[in-house]
């Protein structure tokens, strides 16, 4: 059984988070030769305030 964890910022839309289980699923059944309900995909949206890059807080970045 795979089990896939996604981190992504926060602010991706449940239509985003669909669409990406969908395709990711078609590809680990095909990849894996796995059933469809044998995978297991979990989304982890990450606070903003609670990661960097370049020095800077991702919250303070393109303000």
């Amino acid at each position: 059984m795979p089990f896939i964890t996604v981190k992504v910022l926060e602010g991706k839309t449940t239509e985003q988070k669909r669409e990406l289980v969908k395709k990711m699923t078609d590809v680990v059944t095909e990849t894996f030769e796995v059933e469809k309900d044998k995978v297991f995909i979990f989304f982890e949206d990450l606070e903003k305030d609670n990661y960097g890059k370049h020095g800077e807080l991702f919250s303070d970045i393109n303000k």
